[in-house]
């Protein structure tokens, strides 16, 4: 006979999302449980954020040293030592891990289950086969795991994921990448950075998650001059051979062989709601077995059932797990008064080099939702400041909204996107117009004011401001 134990919240998964959302129900009731599967540290801790950005300081540093020579300081050839990199990558990996841990572990021991949850009834959940877990409302933040398209497991014990370059010893000679999103265009460069052969293979023209076709040209320009990326991959055959893999494909109308030790799937990730008995539920799932889910209060359909995180499939980035966790366990704790939490500007970086980001509304959704917009750019090449420190390739696009003036969103490739994202994010959640963005102070000289010239140049499309002069006299050519 099951052992049965009673609580007002149950939350499944301990990650980003599940730790938040355990934090703010907590603020009301003691009356709570954390199930988690596997080992504690959250996705962005373990195999995420933190132990790709150290892949990609490695690899910037390599890269540095490379081109020291064009601004007259010359260095022998950096030499790369792989071990000691993947050394540093697991040793700050793990110290972030470790923090994650004791957090978790501090928590009360009767509020935490280890063990795999299912749902047996809508208030029900079966914990390892030998414990129930009946609760008045649940919270599932079971997160996602990448997802391996068929056509790659023809590669067999070849493939890998991301997981998996965080437990290597050393780096490999060659990995193909399939995937030009985020993960794969973050780590493919880093690992090319850092002397490994890397091909990437992408499908549709995209790089990363850009939607304005300007933008994403000039992307596509800058990493196929650095190495080997293919946005649209014509893959004719796929094949594990020993000790590695071949690909064949079409590179420019011609037939190309190529041997890799491994393939790194980096082809997208897939919510982990598939096994959680959702169909012993009164919900409605969809094709793809996802339920219907508000985003401003974390609730799926009118039920006491919950959602934050990756689990949701909406947007898997940290701070947006987290603000969702914290939705969900305020509504969980204080059901059934249900409140309707407004969501922060949409804020997304790649760390790439050059970097990547987008803001507000992208260039997709605007047209898409048939708005009435303009638009100013500002090609970095001429940029005073980003001259300077030779960083000067991207391209910046900023919308804005014919009449009222409103900004409304930006892509961009180029210097300090990560910095420039958070400006025009706080900028966008405020509503400014691009007439009070421009009233803003701007400090010369720095790469921040290559977003003024863009801001002008938006202010002229919307007929509210003066044609910019051709040469910005206070930040130098273009900017």
């Amino acid at each position: 006979m099951n052992t049965v134990k009673k609580v007002e919240v149950a939350i499944i998964g301990a990650g980003s999302a599940g730790m938040r959302a355990y934090r703010e129900v907590t603020k009301f009731t003691n009356s709570v449980v954390l199930i988690e599967s596997g080992d504690y540290g959250t996705t962005c801790a373990r195999v995420g954020c933190m132990p790709s950005k150290l892949l990609i300081a490695a690899a910037e540093a390599a890269h540095a040293g490379k081109h020291s020579h064009e601004f007259g300081v010359k260095y022998a050839d950096p030499q790369i030592d792989g071990q000691a990199v993947m050394r540093r990558v697991k040793q700050e990996r793990d110290r972030f891990v470790g923090f994650v841990i004791e957090d978790v572990e501090s928590w009360s021991v009767e509020q935490r289950i280890k063990g795999y949850a299912r749902f047996i009834a809508d208030h029900r959940l079966l914990i390892n086969e030998d414990t129930e877990i009946e609760a008045d409302r649940i919270i599932i933040a079971t997160g996602s795991r990448p997802n391996i398209i068929p056509p790659l497991k023809e590669f067999e014990d070849r493939i890998i994921i991301n997981d998996d370059i965080f437990e290597w010893d050393d780096l490999p000679d060659s990995v193909a990448v399939f995937g030009a999103g985020v993960i794969g265009l973050e780590l493919g460069q880093a690992l090319h950075r850092l002397g490994v052969r890397v091909t990437l293979f992408g499908r549709d023209h995209l790089v990363g998650p850009l939607t304005d076709p300007a933008v994403l040209n000039k992307a596509t320009e800058i990493f196929t001059n650095e190495f080997a990326v293919h946005p649209h991959a014509e893959v004719i055959r796929r094949a594990k051979i020993k000790n590695g893999v071949e690909v064949e494909y079409l590179d420019q109308g011609k037939t190309k062989i190529e041997q890799f030790e491994y393939v790194l799937a980096a082809t997208g990730r897939i919510p982990n709601l598939d096994n959680l008995g959702l169909e012993n539920t009164s919900l409605t799932l969809n094709d793809r077995g996802i339920p219907k889910i508000d985003i401003h209060t974390g609730r799926i359909e009118d039920s006491h059932i919950f959602i934050a995180g990756d689990a949701n499939n909406i947007i898997p980035l940290l701070h947006e797990a987290a603000d969702e966790g914290q939705i969900a366990g305020y509504n969980a704790a204080h059901y059934p008064d249900i409140r309707r939490f407004k969501k922060s500007s949409s804020l997304s970086v790649v760390f790439s080099d050059p970097q990547l980001m987008m803001v507000g509304k992208t260039h997709r959704e605007l047209e898409q939702a048939g708005v009435d917009f303009e638009v100013g750019e500002l090609d970095w090449q001429g940029q005073g400041r980003s001259r300077v420190m030779l960083v000067n390739q991207g391209l910046l696009r900023v919308y804005g909204e014919r009449n009222s003036g409103r900004f409304l969103g930006a892509e961009m490739i180029g210097p300090g996107a990560e910095h420039i994202a958070h400006l025009l994010a706080w900028a966008h959640q405020s509503n400014l117009t691009v007439t009070e963005i421009l009233e803003r102070p701007f400090y010369h000289p720095v790469i921040e004011e290559g977003v003024r010239t863009a801001m002008r140049n938006l202010n002229y499309a919307l007929q509210m401001g003066s044609k910019p002069p051709a040469r910005c006299i206070d930040c130098g050519p273009g900017g």
